[in-house]
C-alpha cells in the first residue's frame, strides 16, 4: 500500500468493510501510523453517522447496483443475457462487492449440496438416525 496514496474513496471502501484483507490491513496500519489520515476516517464516519444524503452515499447504502439473489442464481446458471452478465461479472470481481460475492459463495454451496446423490443423502440421513430408531423400537 506504500506505493498507492490512501484517498478518501479507499477510506469509505474500508469502513464498509469493501477491502481484500491484505489491502485492508494495510489501509488499517497506515490510519495507525498517520494521524491525518485518522481525522479523515473521522470525517467520513461523521458525514456517514449524520445521514448523508449525496446520491453516492445513497446508492452505496441502500446496495442500488446489486443484482439481486435471483439475478446471482441465474447467472451461476449461465441464462442472463450476455449484457447482465457481463455487468455481474463487472460488480463482482472489478468492483468487488462483498454481499454479492457471499450470496455467490452461499448459492454456489446450496448447489453443490443439492447436486449430491440422492443415495448419499439418505445413507447420511439413516445413518444418523439409526441409533434413535433402535431406541424408539427397542430392537
Amino acid at each position: 500500500m506504500p506505493d498507492q496514496p490512501i484517498t478518501r474513496a479507499t477510506i469509505e471502501s474500508y469502513l464498509h468493510d469493501a477491502l481484500p484483507p491484505e489491502k485492508a490491513a494495510a489501509v488499517e496500519k497506515a490510519i495507525r501510523d498517520r494521524p491525518a489520515l485518522m481525522a479523515l476516517v473521522a470525517q467520513v464516519r461523521s458525514e456517514t453517522d449524520h445521514g448523508e444524503h449525496s446520491i453516492g452515499a445513497v446508492w452505496w447504502r441502500e446496495r442500488l447496483s446489486c443484482p439481486t439473489r435471483e439475478q446471482l442464481s441465474m447467472y451461476l446458471e449461465e441464462i442472463l443475457d450476455d449484457d447482465h452478465a457481463a455487468y455481474v461479472t463487472g460488480h463482482v470481481k472489478l468492483v468487488g462487492c462483498h454481499v454479492c460475492q457471499a450470496t455467490l459463495d452461499d448459492l454456489r454451496h446450496l448447489r453443490a449440496e443439492a447436486a449430491a446423490p440422492r443415495s448419499a443423502r439418505r445413507k447420511r440421513i439413516v445413518d444418523s438416525s439409526a441409533g434413535i430408531l433402535r431406541d424408539v423400537t427397542g430392537r
